[in-house]
């Protein structure tokens, strides 16, 4: 009994630890240089479970991983001058185009600069195809690694991306190709997107990203949404769990401070994992934890692992 109780404490501490999925958000963005190429391969090296990242389609129909659906003017440079003034969509730009730019520090002297400090500059860097990705993990022969993969698209405006039914139906293809079903979840704030992917990729994970704020919220509580296609929790007792499983989605990825236990408690009833965006904070980590969370995006793997006892 005595050498039970000992080790109770070990267990209830390492149990949850290996049930956590730990997702490196941007490549870890805290670090190194966003949804670069030099972030992912060190994401893998840190050991983390899946890589976080953006996609959006360029002029010449090529996947591309990149957050904003335009150029950051905070990220690039071209012919080693920051860009300047409004930028364009990767849309209207050919693959080609895209891969002139260098994205490998964040622009000094700005609040984004400030809020990420620590960043690594690795100069040279490019923005990234998605199918690069593919073969740089298929290169170093990791077998295990998962792929969270999001549309940047948005419904209000939408001439700076291809349809919801182009960029689903050309993300579906190149992970197919690339024989990854098993290891990618297709996440987006746009649930449009993840309604294509059900229908015509239904073995494909969807993630339903929500966030609720004065400032800026995907979903409406009482009302309608451009974003939630249809599916909005005022049709669904009000409760946004709910609604998400109403839209056929396995995962709810929120905004971690719009979560509390008993929405976690509920989206689990529901059959739900509970996967928050983007918890950097070591106490928040370990709260969410306690609640019961199935993963963490965050965009410092480093203190993920730590909080983890990896």
């Amino acid at each position: 009994m005595r050498l039970f109780a000992l080790l109770v404490p070990l267990l209830m501490t390492s149990i949850p630890a290996a049930a956590i999925d730990l997702q490196s958000h941007r490549g870890g963005r805290a670090l190194w240089p966003e949804n670069t190429l030099p972030a992912f391969e060190r994401s893998l090296d840190l050991g983390v479970d899946t890589l976080e990242l953006d996609t959006g389609v360029t002029k010449d129909g090529v996947l591309i991983i990149a957050h904003d659906r335009h150029i950051d003017a905070n990220l690039t440079r071209r012919k080693g001058q920051w860009v300047e003034g409004v930028q364009p969509t990767w849309h209207s730009l050919t693959l080609a185009e895209v891969q002139t730019l260098d994205v490998g520090r964040i622009r000094p002297d700005t609040p984004y600069a400030k809020r990420f400090a620590r960043q690594m500059p690795m100069d040279g860097t490019s923005v990234p195809t998605l199918a690069a990705l593919f073969d740089l993990v298929k290169k170093r022969g990791n077998n295990n690694i998962r792929f969270n993969i999001e549309t940047k698209i948005d419904p209000t405006n939408p001439g700076d991306s291809v349809d919801p039914e182009t960029f689903a139906t050309l993300l579906v293809g190149q992970v197919r190709e690339a024989g990854l079903a098993d290891r990618v979840t297709i996440q987006s704030f746009d649930w449009r997107t993840l309604q294509v992917v059900r229908r015509i990729a239904p073995e494909i994970a969807t993630a339903y990203l929500t966030i609720i704020d004065p400032e800026e919220s995907n979903v409406s509580m009482t009302g309608e949404s451009k974003w939630t296609a249809g599916f909005d929790p005022g049709r669904h007792g009000g409760s946004l769990p709910a609604a998400i499983k109403a839209a056929g989605g396995s995962i709810w990825s929120p905004y971690h401070l719009n979560l509390t236990p008993e929405l976690v408690k509920e989206a689990h009833g529901l059959g739900l994992k509970v996967i928050p965006w983007t918890v950097n904070d070591a106490a928040d980590m370990k709260r969410l934890i306690g609640w019961g969370v199935d993963g963490l995006i965050t965009d410092d793997p480093v203190t993920g692992r730590q909080v983890l006892g990896r």
